[in-house]
């Protein structure tokens, strides 16, 4: 695991002052051009699902689409997007959560989950968590159990864990880096 920390950190970049000033973005997109690091990520994440015995993988938009795909692929498992409000056709299920700076609201294809289900939540950053505990809800309101989350990278200073580990009602958080 120490190898694969390495790499992957390696291959991701800080970008000062953005979105704003005084923010270091943490920038994936070199680890994703890069095969063996975007594969190895790939293959740990696969990992986390087939032990889980998750037999779907939920990505959040937009870049846990990008990790949550390959990982689906890999595990031999379906592939289901949370999106954006209003950017599903159909019928959806959705929920609403809080911001620091307002609200925001997910869905996803009322049809996609079922009670047979056991799901992975695959995401790039934890950041202060209000993506990922909507997920949860909207999941298990799918009628779907929800075995875990799997994370990319933790921002530990904004808290993400706190608010999002209750909501869990013990499924694992598996975080593959920390900063």
């Amino acid at each position: 695991m120490t190898d694969l920390k390495e790499l992957l950190l390696s291959r991701i970049r800080d970008v000062m002052d953005h979105p704003e000033p005084g923010v270091v973005f943490k920038d994936i997109t070199p680890l994703l051009a890069d095969p063996a690091a975007f594969g190895a990520l790939t293959d740990a994440l696969a990992d986390i699902a087939v032990r889980q015995g998750a037999t779907k993988v939920v990505g959040l938009e937009a870049r846990g689409f990008i990790l949550g795909a390959p990982v689906a692929v890999r595990a031999g498992l379906g592939f289901i997007p949370v999106r954006k409000a209003g950017k599903l056709p159909g019928a959806t299920l959705s929920q609403s959560y809080e911001l620091e700076y307002g609200s925001a609201e997910i869905e996803v294809h009322a049809e996609d989950l079922t009670a047979d289900d056991r799901v992975l939540i695959v995401d790039d950053v934890l950041a202060t968590g209000g993506t990922a505990e909507a997920s949860v809800q909207l999941i298990r309101r799918a009628g779907a159990e929800v075995t875990g989350v799997a994370i990319l990278m933790e921002l530990s200073f904004l808290g993400g864990r706190r608010r999002l580990e209750p909501s869990l009602q013990g499924a694992p958080l598996e975080v593959l880096l920390t900063v």
